[in-house]
Protein backbone atom coordinates (compact mmCIF):
# COMPACT_ATOMS: atom_id res chain seq x y z
CA UNK A 1 0.00 0.00 0.00
CA UNK A 2 2.68 2.49 0.57
CA UNK A 3 3.98 1.38 -2.76
CA UNK A 4 0.97 2.60 -4.23
CA UNK A 5 0.57 5.79 -2.29
CA UNK A 6 4.13 7.06 -3.54
CA UNK A 7 2.56 6.15 -6.96
CA UNK A 8 -0.06 8.11 -6.68
CA UNK A 9 1.28 10.91 -5.13
CA UNK A 10 3.91 10.97 -8.02
CA UNK A 11 1.48 10.97 -11.35
CA UNK A 12 -2.45 10.13 -9.54
CA UNK A 13 -4.27 10.52 -12.75
CA UNK A 14 -1.70 8.14 -14.66
CA UNK A 15 -1.42 5.93 -12.07
CA UNK A 16 -4.91 5.36 -11.76
CA UNK A 17 -5.38 4.95 -15.68
CA UNK A 18 -2.42 1.82 -15.03
CA UNK A 19 -4.17 0.22 -12.05
CA UNK A 20 -7.45 -0.06 -14.05
CA UNK A 21 -5.85 -1.32 -17.47
CA UNK A 22 -3.85 -3.75 -15.13
CA UNK A 23 -7.06 -4.43 -13.38
CA UNK A 24 -9.23 -5.43 -16.24
CA UNK A 25 -6.35 -7.60 -17.99
CA UNK A 26 -6.10 -9.72 -14.84
CA UNK A 27 -10.13 -9.95 -15.03
CA UNK A 28 -9.59 -11.21 -18.59
CA UNK A 29 -7.01 -13.75 -17.98
CA UNK A 30 -9.24 -15.01 -14.82
CA UNK A 31 -12.70 -15.59 -16.66
CA UNK A 32 -10.67 -17.27 -19.69
CA UNK A 33 -9.75 -19.66 -16.53
CA UNK A 34 -13.00 -19.92 -15.05
CA UNK A 35 -15.01 -20.37 -18.26
CA UNK A 36 -12.68 -22.20 -20.43
CA UNK A 37 -10.38 -24.34 -17.74
CA UNK A 38 -7.63 -23.11 -18.96
CA UNK A 39 -4.64 -20.29 -18.80
CA UNK A 40 -4.47 -18.08 -21.39
CA UNK A 41 -1.49 -16.23 -20.90
CA UNK A 42 -2.39 -13.75 -23.96
CA UNK A 43 -5.18 -12.68 -22.48
CA UNK A 44 -2.68 -10.54 -20.56
CA UNK A 45 -1.61 -8.26 -22.63
CA UNK A 46 -3.87 -8.95 -25.83
CA UNK A 47 -6.96 -6.95 -27.22
CA UNK A 48 -10.49 -8.00 -27.06
CA UNK A 49 -12.50 -9.63 -24.51
CA UNK A 50 -14.54 -8.95 -21.22
CA UNK A 51 -14.06 -6.26 -19.96
CA UNK A 52 -12.37 -3.92 -22.01
CA UNK A 53 -9.48 -2.72 -20.95
CA UNK A 54 -9.33 0.06 -23.42
CA UNK A 55 -12.97 1.37 -21.55
CA UNK A 56 -11.44 0.64 -18.26
CA UNK A 57 -8.48 2.28 -18.77
CA UNK A 58 -9.89 5.69 -20.40
CA UNK A 59 -12.79 5.92 -17.39
CA UNK A 60 -10.58 5.82 -14.92
CA UNK A 61 -8.19 8.53 -16.42
CA UNK A 62 -11.47 10.38 -16.55
CA UNK A 63 -12.70 9.86 -13.30
CA UNK A 64 -9.19 10.68 -11.84
CA UNK A 65 -8.83 13.75 -14.15
CA UNK A 66 -11.79 15.26 -13.21
CA UNK A 67 -11.13 14.32 -8.67
CA UNK A 68 -7.74 15.64 -9.40
CA UNK A 69 -7.79 19.00 -11.68
CA UNK A 70 -11.38 19.72 -11.53
CA UNK A 71 -14.22 19.07 -13.90
CA UNK A 72 -13.98 22.27 -15.21
CA UNK A 73 -10.48 21.82 -16.37
CA UNK A 74 -9.20 21.71 -19.80
CA UNK A 75 -7.65 18.72 -19.11
CA UNK A 76 -10.84 16.86 -17.74
CA UNK A 77 -12.13 18.07 -21.26
CA UNK A 78 -9.36 16.60 -23.31
CA UNK A 79 -9.74 13.08 -21.28
CA UNK A 80 -13.31 13.01 -21.72
CA UNK A 81 -12.85 13.54 -25.14
CA UNK A 82 -10.19 11.08 -25.72
CA UNK A 83 -12.20 8.41 -23.98
CA UNK A 84 -15.06 8.52 -25.99
CA UNK A 85 -13.00 8.12 -28.94
CA UNK A 86 -11.24 5.25 -27.67
CA UNK A 87 -14.45 3.47 -27.05
CA UNK A 88 -15.99 4.37 -29.67
CA UNK A 89 -13.05 2.37 -31.70
CA UNK A 90 -13.09 -0.25 -29.58
CA UNK A 91 -17.02 -1.13 -30.77
CA UNK A 92 -16.70 0.20 -33.89
CA UNK A 93 -13.85 0.10 -36.49
CA UNK A 94 -11.60 -2.80 -34.59
CA UNK A 95 -14.99 -5.28 -33.79
CA UNK A 96 -15.29 -5.24 -37.29
CA UNK A 97 -11.88 -5.49 -38.21
CA UNK A 98 -12.00 -8.70 -35.74
CA UNK A 99 -15.44 -9.76 -37.77
CA UNK A 100 -13.35 -9.89 -40.88
CA UNK A 101 -10.83 -11.97 -39.43
CA UNK A 102 -12.96 -14.65 -38.81
CA UNK A 103 -14.39 -14.26 -42.10
CA UNK A 104 -11.16 -14.38 -44.05
CA UNK A 105 -9.45 -17.15 -41.42
CA UNK A 106 -12.78 -19.69 -42.36
CA UNK A 107 -12.20 -18.64 -46.14
CA UNK A 108 -8.35 -19.51 -45.76
CA UNK A 109 -9.33 -22.58 -43.62
CA UNK A 110 -11.88 -23.61 -46.77
CA UNK A 111 -9.03 -23.25 -49.29
CA UNK A 112 -6.77 -25.67 -47.59
CA UNK A 113 -8.93 -28.19 -46.78
CA UNK A 114 -9.87 -27.75 -50.78
CA UNK A 115 -5.79 -28.90 -51.25
CA UNK A 116 -5.31 -25.51 -53.26
CA UNK A 117 -1.39 -25.45 -53.05
CA UNK A 118 -1.79 -22.50 -55.51
CA UNK A 119 -1.42 -19.84 -52.59
CA UNK A 120 1.66 -20.77 -50.51
CA UNK A 121 1.69 -17.37 -48.57
CA UNK A 122 -1.08 -18.54 -46.81
CA UNK A 123 0.83 -21.55 -44.91
CA UNK A 124 -0.56 -22.04 -41.93
CA UNK A 125 -0.88 -17.86 -41.05
CA UNK A 126 -4.04 -16.75 -39.34
CA UNK A 127 -5.46 -13.56 -38.82
CA UNK A 128 -6.20 -11.70 -35.21
CA UNK A 129 -9.80 -11.87 -34.66
CA UNK A 130 -10.06 -11.03 -31.27
CA UNK A 131 -9.20 -6.84 -31.65
CA UNK A 132 -12.36 -5.19 -30.69
CA UNK A 133 -15.01 -5.64 -28.20
CA UNK A 134 -18.51 -5.62 -27.76
CA UNK A 135 -20.94 -2.82 -26.54
CA UNK A 136 -21.28 -4.91 -23.17
CA UNK A 137 -17.44 -5.31 -23.01
CA UNK A 138 -17.07 -1.72 -23.58
CA UNK A 139 -19.71 -1.50 -20.54
CA UNK A 140 -18.51 -3.50 -18.45
CA UNK A 141 -14.91 -2.15 -18.61
CA UNK A 142 -16.49 1.35 -18.58
CA UNK A 143 -18.02 0.76 -15.39
CA UNK A 144 -14.55 -1.15 -14.26
CA UNK A 145 -12.90 1.98 -14.64
CA UNK A 146 -15.30 4.71 -13.26
CA UNK A 147 -15.27 2.40 -9.93
CA UNK A 148 -11.42 2.13 -9.67
CA UNK A 149 -11.41 6.15 -10.48
CA UNK A 150 -13.33 6.63 -7.22
CA UNK A 151 -11.89 4.44 -5.16
CA UNK A 152 -8.47 5.38 -5.93
CA UNK A 153 -7.43 7.77 -2.63
CA UNK A 154 -6.27 11.09 -3.54
CA UNK A 155 -2.79 12.28 -3.22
Amino acid sequence: MILLRAALNWNFVLVTALCASLLAQLIKVLLNLFIFHRFIAERMWGAGGMPSSHSATVCAMVVATGRFCGMNSPQFAIAAVLSIIVMYDAMGVRYETGEQAKMLNRLFNEWVDQGTSSFPFLGGKKLKEMVGHTPIEVVTGAILGIVLGFAMPMP
